[in-house]
């Protein structure tokens, strides 16, 4: 159970870190690291799952998201942005394999409709 906890706090620590990198970074996407870190720390540290939730980071990112109020659409176009993008790569340098490219078009397809349709979207309060 040891190596387990131990292999959680690791895995949640580099999604906290290319997470982190990802906040700053346009083209790496900082949100499904931060879920990874979140995932793994609650399910190894108590005391670690605590302070990630504290931080700005995780506040920024995913505290919306995760209590069930949704994402903004800032954020929604960002991630999806960022996934064109890097699947955009990937498709094109499949040119001689048609059909990792069927799937990853796929892929990309479910991906957009469940960010426009499956993740709720949370209305920002227009500050004054």
């Amino acid at each position: 159970m040891k190596v387990k906890k131990v292999l959680l706090v690791a895995l949640g620590c580099v999604g906290l870190v290319l997470g982190a990198i990802g906040a700053v970074v346009p083209l790496l996407p900082a949100f499904p690291f931060l879920m990874l870190a979140a995932f793994c720390f609650a399910k190894s540290s108590e005391r670690l799952h605590t302070w990630f939730t504290n931080t700005k980071l995780y506040k920024k990112n995913l505290e919306s998201y995760v209590s069930g109020q949704g994402m903004d659409w800032a954020t929604k176009i960002r991630v999806m942005a960022t996934v064109t993008v890097l699947m955009s790569i990937g498709f094109v340098m499949m040119h001689a394999v048609r059909v990792g490219q069927i799937v990853l078009a796929c892929v990309w397809v479910f991906h957009i409709l469940y960010f426009c349709f499956g993740v709720k979207t949370r209305r920002v309060p227009v500050e004054a």
